[in-house]
């Protein structure tokens, strides 16, 4: 098979794809992920920056550039 840059679909059975959709929905639908869902639509998307939740000193979400958001944050890709 030729290899694709594009994520292919999971293989799963009728069974175990119709529990993954149950799952995703409900963890898509839990109090934390709703706020950030609505924070990130009230702050509006930009060309020149990523979104990114946080917890701790900088605040519940911050900005951070394109080229930033590469590397691991400093740290590198490998380990």
């Amino acid at each position: 098979m030729k290899q694709t840059p594009f994520k292919l679909k999971q293989k799963l059975s009728p069974k175990a794809s119709a529990a993954k959709k149950l799952r995703d929905t409900a963890m898509a639908k839990t109090p934390r992920r709703t706020a950030m869902r609505a924070q990130a639509q009230r702050m509006g998307q930009r060309s020149d920056s990523d979104i990114h939740h946080t917890t701790g000193k900088e605040g519940p979400v911050k900005r951070i550039s394109i080229k930033a958001n590469r590397g691991g944050h400093g740290k590198g890709t490998k380990k």
